[in-house]
């Protein structure tokens, strides 16, 4: 069985499950991991976690940090030194939503290898794949009883 035909069985689907703490907090849970979202201060939360939208860029950074590390050694080359992964999201005029999303990757190999690498891990980045050919998103509510 081939990688690709492992992983994407593997990934077929997911699921994250964010739960109300109170306030503006909640925590997300996904495989038995947790990270706690909350608002800073100065918009009325406790500052007890990210923002939603830094998680949704922390997806953007962490998904394509590994995938530069992946195709580095998926094609038998040494793993960047120093591997850094930003990403600057810029806001949409006023609209709340961002328009413009800077993926900036930092190493310390030489630049035209950090570019192969960074051409190479957008066909694998998930996260990356998915901002560019858009999701359907459906919106569902279920009573509790």
């Amino acid at each position: 069985m081939s990688v690709c035909t492992r992983w994407c069985r593997l990934a077929d689907a997911l699921e994250v499950t964010a739960t109300w703490e109170g306030g503006y907090a909640c925590s997300v849970d996904a495989r038995g991991h947790r990270i706690p979202v909350d608002e800073p201060e100065y918009a009325g939360g406790a500052d007890g976690g990210m923002m939603p939208t830094e998680v949704f860029c922390a997806s953007l950074a962490s998904c394509f940090c590994m995938a530069i590390a992946h195709v580095a050694r998926r094609d038998g080359e040494p793993e960047p030194t120093g591997l850094t992964v930003d990403v600057r999201a810029v806001r949409a005029g006023r609209e709340l939503r961002y328009g413009e999303l800077v993926v900036t990757a930092r190493a310390a190999v030489p630049a035209e290898r950090l570019e192969s690498l960074v051409t190479r891990a957008r066909r694998v980045c998930w996260v990356s794949n998915t901002l560019a050919k858009p999701p359907a998103v459906e919106y569902r509510s279920l009573e509790v009883t």
